[in-house]
């Protein structure tokens, strides 16, 4: 496959990060105005935690999608998922009860789930093998592009924003009582939700033209569900590879879904903050994000990968002793640590989780053991996250929490360091053949 086509597959198939992310920031953004509208208790919420993009919903959806994406293939995902997706989004925008509402988060959960072992296991198997690296990066920027669009379009869109009278005109044309501000308000939410719904659109045009990954359509004979799922542990070589993989990213991804809740703290208390600046620090954190990733993507392929897994650990690590330290107690040190953390972000354990997990596994199960994994890690990340509130407990255990974040991340790093693959500059064939022989 031609450069300029890989490039373009990629980024057609990258936009599902952009959903992904974007659905949990919209979703976390927009509660108080949900909150507000349909009454909701303190329990509801954590009912639409629980089962958004962000936890269970996604964690359910991704060891579907990723053992139906090797046995109909990555097509199969790119043609349906994202319908499945759209549906969920209007749900959300359309509702007038908790059931709904929680449908809306829990369908567009398990269709967010559905794409990304098929998304990242259809990037690698496209690329050439220099580019695989700089493609899985492109896809990690749409990660961060997500919320950072949709951080701004919440801020534009919001009570009291640029463009809420936009807002304001669009719930007079539903027949909304116009008095009534929390329905109003609630139109902030159902507008930032419509362009999620417009990109997927976009997104789900573009994929479903994308030709089936060769690699798929050379194995995909005899390659049965149930027979993949025992592969997957049973085979002693797949078996380390996914308790590998899975202790390095959930280490990481329980600090990043905590961090989504422990920053505004930070900004807010500790920096003393207004709401307007918390909201552009946490917009910029973002543009960070997406900085570092687009950086490293020119040398991710021809730089040894350790470099940059510490590099980007460093920074995380430094983020958290700032917090210790006490460091943030000025506007100064809390732009510094946002811009640690965006560079963590950018250059994080989750880039090279999906480009190892993309790389590590034979093409009979490659998006099949991703999907496992990832179901482990959001779930996980889910039921950490409750832990984390029990240990926070509204700002009392905030050194604490700082601390557990901090071995957190130096046991992904350690880990990261000892079982750290050689996989730069092969090919996916080669690396299958080097660790599973020549039977795959």
């Amino acid at each position: 496959m031609a450069e300029k086509s890989s490039l373009k597959s990629t980024i057609a198939v990258s936009l599902n990060n952009y959903l992904d992310a974007g659905a949990i920031v919209a979703g976390s953004a927009g509660l108080a105005y949900w909150k507000d509208y349909l009454n909701l208790t303190d329990l509801h919420l954590g009912w639409i935690n629980a089962l958004s993009a962000n936890a269970c919903g996604a964690a359910i959806g991704a060891i579907i999608g990723g053992f139906l994406a090797d046995k109909y293939g990555r097509k199969f995902i790119f043609t349906y998922n994202l319908l499945i997706y759209m549906l969920g989004v209007l749900l959300v925008m359309f509702s007038v009860n908790f059931p709904m509402l929680l449908a809306g988060f829990l369908v567009t959960g398990i269709s967010v789930g559905v794409g990304v072992p098929a998304s990242w296991t259809y990037i690698s198997e496209s690329s050439e093998v220099n580019n695989r690296g700089r493609n899985i990066c492109i896809s990690q920027m749409s990660w961060g592009i997500g919320p950072m669009c949709i951080l701004l379009f919440g801020t534009l869109f919001a009570p009291g924003g640029v463009l809420f009278g936009v807002v304001e005109s669009i719930a007079s044309l539903c027949g909304t009582d116009m008095a009534n501000t929390a329905v109003v308000n609630s139109f902030s939410s159902r507008v930032v939700f419509l362009t999620l719904f417009v990109v997927a659109i976009i997104a789900w045009n573009l994929q479903r033209q994308l030709d089936e990954s060769s690699t798929f359509e050379s194995n995909k004979e005899g390659s049965g569900i149930v027979d993949n799922i025992k592969l997957v542990f049973t085979n002693k070589v797949a078996v380390k590879t996914v308790v590998f993989l899975a202790v390095i990213y959930l280490t990481w991804n329980l600090v990043a879904s905590i961090m989504g809740m422990f920053m505004p703290y930070i900004y807010k208390t500790a920096g003393g903050v207004s709401d307007e600046l918390s909201n552009l620090l946490s917009c910029a954190s973002w543009v960070f994000v997406v900085i570092t990733t687009f950086i490293i993507s020119f040398f991710v392929d021809k730089v040894a990968h350790r470099f940059f897994y510490v590099f980007g650990l460093a920074a995380a690590l430094s983020a958290a002793l700032l917090v210790i330290g006490g460091g943030i107690s000025s506007i100064t040190g809390i732009w510094l640590f946002t811009i640690l953390w965006g560079i963590n972000n950018g250059s994080s354990v989750q880039v090279f989780y999906a480009l190892w997990g993309s790389e590590l596994f034979p093409a009979k199960f490659r998006a099949g053991a991703q999907g496992f994994m990832f179901f482990v890690v959001r779930g996980a990340s889910a039921l950490g996250g409750l832990a984390f509130t029990a240990v926070y407990d509204g700002g009392k255990g905030f050194t604490l929490a700082a601390y557990i974040m901090l071995g957190l991340l130096l046991a992904s790093l350690i880990v990261g360091l000892i079982g750290m693959p050689n996989t730069r500059g092969k090919s996916l064939d080669q690396i299958t053949k080097e660790r599973y022989g020549e039977d795959f």
